[in-house]
């Protein structure tokens, strides 16, 4: 079976909950989404925002407080939002790949391997039974592998053990100083089973995201590609096998959506690493091939967008004075802008009762923008 590049669009759209804010909990819309990219402390709410029909941050916020939701070093070994309860399947998956990568360079720079990791790890788990902060866990290491060790042996820890955040109480649960306590499931063992959890896992993602190929699976999770592959092999039978808009073929869950091409998509203000435009290989499936350079910057700084009929058509960030400041890559029709009014007078007043500067630390960016179309919109 054949599916267009329109009708992918819009089967990830469908899939991602931005045909259609939906009346879900935060907790069930972040298991159907699987995990919200968490660099930047106001995306997962902002996320949110753009599919939870009537969302309110305080849910959120309980949701981490109580920790039905967790925040960890995770997919792509950045960190994510995910339900507590998906929690181990995602770090079980990724497990063989923080061996390969000997925990980063700077863990390997430092002359520490994994299995100084398997040795560190039951006493830093031990000691982080309560909140402890960088400098807490970097000493704490300091004093078993040496001063001039610790830095690359925190940089490596910090992934490779179970640990998550803990909210501090700020404008979006986390501030830009962590501190970190282990994870209820402690220490894993060597009796987990990488293989099934990244079977369940890549299931978990085409359900999210797809259909999706080989490569797609292995962007999003950081898993080679060879394992990808061979779990894909043993889910042949309970997966369909689609044609891509270019022959490549895509795998995905029977009875997943996938909404006609004509399906209308409503506009949208995407945050910073929505996981939507992180999710593939081909990046075209969202973003136009000729903004993709002016969207993911060079150092992999993903800049808030606009979506526009389900594709990047500018970049937003909040104005000055109040409002959001959309620029536009190229001409849009006048009900475009007037869908993005609608949802930048919403996103106005979110980040005035939370921040209204959010994301102000990347204001250098814009200055490397192309000329274009920038509109005031939202302003009380």
């Amino acid at each position: 079976m054949k599916i267009t590049a329109r009708e992918l669009n819009r089967a990830t759209l469908a899939r991602q909950l931005l045909l259609c804010r939906e009346p879900l909990e935060v907790a069930d819309a972040v298991r159907g989404l699987l995990a919200l990219q968490a660099q930047e402390p106001a995306s997962p709410y902002l996320a949110l925002w753009n599919r939870i029909s009537g969302f309110t941050p305080v849910d959120l916020d309980a949701a981490f407080a109580d920790r039905t939701l967790v925040k960890a070093t995770l997919l792509r070994i950045t960190l994510h939002a995910v339900h507590s309860e998906d929690y181990r399947t995602v770090r079980e998956a990724m497990r063989p790949t923080l061996y390969a990568s000997r925990l980063g360079h700077r863990f390997a720079a430092a002359g520490l391997t994994p299995a100084d990791a398997g040795e560190l790890e039951p006493g830093l788990l031990e000691f982080a039974q309560q909140p402890r902060s960088n400098g807490d866990l970097t000493a704490w290491l300091g004093e078993r592998v040496g001063a001039e060790k610790q830095g690359g042996a925190w940089w490596g820890m910090r992934a490779y053990a179970p640990l998550v955040h803990v909210p501090t109480g700020e404008a979006w649960s986390f501030g830009k100083s962590p501190s970190y306590v282990a994870a209820p499931e402690g220490r894993f063992t060597e009796a987990g089973d990488p293989e099934a959890a990244l079977r369940a896992l890549t299931l978990r993602y085409l359900a999210a995201y797809g259909p999706a190929s080989v490569a797609d699976i292995a962007q999003f999770t950081m898993v080679q590609r060879g394992r990808i592959r061979a779990v894909l092999k043993t889910l042949a039978d309970s997966l369909e096998l689609l044609d891509g808009p270019d022959g490549t073929p895509l795998h995905d869950v029977p009875g997943a959506p996938r909404p006609p091409a004509d399906t209308p998509a409503p506009p949208r203000l995407l945050p910073m690493w929505d996981n939507v435009l992180l999710a593939y290989a081909d990046r075209g499936r969202l973003i136009p091939p000729e903004y993709r350079k002016l969207v993911i910057r060079v150092n992999g700084d993903v800049l808030p967008t606009l979506l526009v009929d389900g594709r990047v058509a500018g970049v937003w960030r909040p104005a000055e004075d109040g409002g959001i400041e959309a620029t536009a890559f190229h001409d849009l029709t006048p009900e475009a802008w007037d869908g993005l009014a609608e949802e930048a007078r919403s996103l106005t007043a979110l980040l005035t009762d939370r921040d209204p500067r959010a994301y102000s630390r990347f204001a250098h960016w814009w200055g490397k923008l192309p000329d274009a179309e920038v509109r005031i919109l939202g302003r009380p």
